[in-house]
């Protein structure tokens, strides 16, 4: 039996006007979830780009952007 993880990642930019608490309570919902692995903002560079490292074999990029638009409805996927 393997126990090899997969690990993806994805960007996802943030409406410009979010404010520093959305983004906090969106980091710390995000990371409850099952399946994601790590979330972090690109503070100094590109402060309204969240990535987040998730397993697809337990959770899908569009759930996780579901989440995230729960505070944020202008959300987007890099790429989308």
């Amino acid at each position: 039996m393997s126990k090899d993880v997969s690990i993806a990642d994805i960007v996802v930019h943030l409406h410009p006007e979010s404010s520093h608490d959305d983004r906090q309570v969106i980091e710390q919902e995000l990371r409850a979830l099952d399946g994601v692995v790590s979330v972090r903002f690109d503070h100094e560079d590109h402060p309204h780009a969240l990535i987040v490292a998730y397993n697809p074999d337990a959770i899908t990029s569009e759930k996780v952007l579901a989440e995230i638009r729960k505070h944020d409805s202008k959300a987007v996927m890099a790429g989308f």
